[in-house]
């Protein structure tokens, strides 16, 4: 009797170790208590990256290479940790989702026109930022 409760005290401390990193991990990208000055290199980086995108969409580069460029722009976009820009950031987003299912679909024209939306939503990010 003492063996089982023994066993099960162990199986239970085991079950309770193995969930501890899992639980105490931070989401994919996001960076804890961002500094000031990490905030204002993530909208440079950001800015960067989807104004890559926009002059890899106008040059007519392969659509693979555009669509990788949309994704580091989102993925830099996701970099930024401010709540005062949380709603003009998801704006932004919105315009580079547009511009990348358009962009599948085979419709550059309208590809690019949401992409000229995106750049200057994530411009206009950090302009809020530093109003703010």
């Amino acid at each position: 009797m003492a063996l089982k409760k023994l066993v099960l005290a162990l199986f239970v401390s085991i079950s309770m170790l193995a969930t501890i990193p899992s639980a105490a991990a931070k989401p994919a990208g996001k960076i804890e208590n961002q500094s000031p000055e990490g905030v204002l290199q993530a909208f440079d980086d950001a800015i960067s990256a989807v104004e890559a995108a926009q002059t890899a969409l106008e040059a007519g580069e392969d659509k693979d290479t555009v669509l990788a460029l949309m994704k580091e722009a989102k993925q830099e976009l996701n970099r930024i940790e401010s709540a005062t820009v949380n709603r003009e950031k998801e704006r932004a987003n919105g315009h580079l989702k547009k511009s990348r299912s358009a962009l599948k679909k085979g419709d550059t024209e309208k590809a690019k026109a949401h992409m000229v939306d995106a750049v200057a939503k994530f411009i206009s990010l950090k302009k809020i930022y530093l109003e703010f």
